[in-house]
């Protein structure tokens, strides 16, 4: 009875919608995303026979049109020309958030140019589910999918080592056992967590220090979602300002706030924020 009341057409603000879908069970979509897709003249698919599957569950009759990374720019003018028309179209992608990952910047960009609405429909991401679940850093850096050439592997990898915060990435079920030996170089004492398959039947989390990394034997079946925990602290390092640190303290003591002095010191290092606070606070008094 809910399902049909929510099937009828509705007014809803012309423009652009971006609808996250499931990312593996088909029952995680909003009560919103489906009135939308119902709602919509057309909607453009990574995938048409992907996305059947889930309109079929919930009788979305909306048109359909194919748009993938190698058709979007081709697409781009004729949708431009539809949305102008005042048509509602809605982008989504095989699983979870269009855009991510996944095509649609193009078509956003140019929406903005035209001053067209973009309206995001939220809901599903592989991204944000991975990191709840991680027991990492809150604070996080999203990288996507590897790149193809090992050298600019290496090279990302080695820039984003120098980044504390959790950091997850999206990697094809081919190419993860060639990057296990670039994880454990560059981010050796961190942990890691392997989602597979989430959200569905045969789902699998696997939490793992890197230096104990071990390759598939079999190819995994699925994308994964890769966390790398934040930088473990090293218990060898002295918790103490060093001489160097009270020299820069000085220096800015006088120019900056005390939390501004006490957030760019702990950045570069990890000695606790209270200490640095306490240092400035007794310069500030000798002043």
């Amino acid at each position: 009875m809910f399902m049909k009341s929510i099937s009828k057409k509705k007014e809803i603000k012309k423009g652009l919608y971006l609808v996250s879908t499931p990312i593996g069970n088909l029952s995680d979509i909003t009560l919103r995303a489906i009135e939308v897709l119902k709602n919509s003249d057309y909607i453009l698919c990574e995938d048409t026979r992907v996305s059947k599957n889930l309109f079929e569950k919930y009788e979305i009759k909306s048109k359909l049109i194919s748009n993938h990374k190698f058709n979007e720019k081709k697409n781009l003018s004729k949708i431009i020309e539809l949305l102008k028309s005042n048509f509602i179209i809605s982008l989504v992608s095989d699983a979870g958030t269009p855009s991510i990952s996944d095509p649609g910047s193009v078509l956003i960009q140019d929406c903005s140019k035209n001053n067209i609405n973009v309206i995001p429909i939220p809901g599903p991401s592989a991204v944000t589910s991975a990191l709840s679940i991680s027991g990492f850093s809150e604070k996080f850096f999203f990288y996507g999918f590897f790149p193809e050439k090992l050298k600019t592997i290496n090279e990302d990898l080695n820039n984003l080592s120098k980044i504390n915060s959790s950091i997850i990435f999206f990697v094809s079920p081919n190419k993860f056992n060639k990057i296990i030996p670039f994880l454990k170089k560059i981010f050796a004492g961190r942990e890691i967590l392997i989602c597979r398959e989430m959200t569905k039947f045969f789902e699998e989390f696997t939490r793992t220090e890197i230096n104990l990394l071990k390759e598939y034997e079999k190819k995994p079946k699925g994308e994964l979602t890769i966390v790398i925990s934040e930088k473990k602290r090293n218990k060898n390092i002295s918790q103490d300002l060093n001489e160097s640190d009270k020299i820069i303290i000085k220096k800015m003591i006088n120019k900056l706030s005390v939390k501004e002095i006490t957030d760019l010191i702990n950045l570069k290092n990890e000695i606790p924020k209270k200490k640095i606070y306490n240092y400035c606070l007794k310069l500030k008094n000798e002043n």
